[in-house]
C-alpha cells in the first residue's frame, strides 16, 4: 500500500485540522455505531500539537452505502493496513467502547509487523478484551437496539425523533454490535505498549473490576482513571479526558530524539 501523506484525508482516515509538522500522532477509534466526527472536539483541542487522525469505518455517514465490517479481526486487519501506510511518528491510540478493542487488536497487528505500533493505548469505556459477556443486542429487533442506545445515553436525542436518520444509522449500529458481541480474546493476549484505562463508575456495560482487567493485556505500564458517569462519561468530562490524552502525548513526544 502506498504511503499516506501527513495532511491527507482518505475514506478511512479523517483529519479535521491537518498538522503535518507535528512530532506526534493521536489516532481515534470510534464506538459501535459511531463515526470519525465524534472526535472532532479532540481534534480541535490537539490540532496545534498533534496529527489527530479520526477513523471512519464503512457503513456510516459518507460511507453508509458500503457494507459494514461485522468482524473485529477483519476490521483490525484493514485498519492496520491503513495506519501502517502513515509516516513513522510516536503515536497514541485512543478508542472508546468498541473502539478500545479495535485499538488493542490493531496495535497487536502493528507490533507483529514491527512498524507503526503505538507507544500507548488509551482504552475508554470498555471492559478488558478477555472479559466476555453473553450480549446479543445485534439479534434484537429495531426497538431493542434503540433501547440499548437509550440506556447508554450516547446518541443525540434528536436522532431518536427522526425516523429517517434512525433508519440510516441502524444498519451500522447493528453490524458493529454483531462485531463486538461475537469477539473473543484469550486472557494471555498482550500488547507491548502501555495501556491507560478510562472508565465511568456507573457504566452498565463495564464494572470497575472488568476495566482493571486490562492490566492483564499489556507488558508495559498500566494505569486507570475512574470518572463519575455512565458509558459516555467522556462527553461530560471532555476536559479531564483531554488532560489524560495530553499526558500520553507528552510521554510519546519525550521519546523523539
Amino acid at each position: 500500500m502506498s504511503r499516506i501523506a501527513d495532511d491527507a484525508t482518505t475514506a478511512w482516515i479523517r483529519r479535521y485540522h491537518p498538522s503535518a509538522d507535528s512530532a506526534v500522532r493521536l489516532v481515534c477509534f470510534p464506538h459501535a455505531g459511531g463515526s470519525a466526527s465524534f472526535f472532532r472536539p479532540v481534534s480541535v483541542r490537539f490540532a496545534a500539537e498533534a496529527d489527530v487522525v479520526a477513523l471512519q469505518y464503512p457503513g456510516r455517514q459518507d460511507r453508509r452505502h458500503e457494507l459494514c465490517v461485522e468482524d473485529i479481526g477483519v476490521l483490525a486487519d484493514r485498519l492496520s493496513e491503513e495506519l501502517g501506510a502513515l509516516s513513522d511518528k510516536p503515536t497514541v491510540f485512543f478508542g472508546h467502547s468498541m473502539g478500545a478493542v479495535l485499538a488493542f487488536e490493531t496495535a497487536l497487528r502493528l507490533e507483529e509487523r514491527g512498524a507503526g505500533a503505538p507507544r500507548a493505548i488509551v482504552a475508554s469505556g470498555r471492559r478488558a478484551p478477555s472479559c466476555h459477556r453473553a450480549e446479543r443486542v445485534h439479534q434484537e429487533d429495531d426497538e431493542g437496539v434503540i433501547a440499548e442506545l437509550r440506556l447508554l445515553n450516547g446518541t443525540d436525542a434528536a436522532v431518536f425523533g427522526d425516523d429517517e436518520l434512525m433508519r440510516m444509522a441502524l444498519p451500522a449500529i447493528r453490524g458493529d454490535y454483531r462485531a463486538i458481541e461475537t469477539y473473543t480474546c484469550p486472557p494471555g493476549r498482550r500488547v507491548r505498549c502501555g495501556i491507560t484505562v478510562l472508565t465511568g463508575d456507573a457504566d452498565p456495560r463495564t464494572t470497575l473490576e472488568e476495566a482493571a482487567a486490562w492490566k492483564e493485556h499489556t507488558e508495559g505500564a498500566f494505569r486507570m482513571q475512574v470518572f463519575p458517569g455512565g458509558h459516555f462519561f467522556l462527553i461530560d468530562h471532555q476536559g479531564a479526558v483531554n488532560a489524560e490524552l495530553g499526558k500520553e502525548l507528552d510521554a510519546a513526544r519525550a521519546t523523539v530524539s
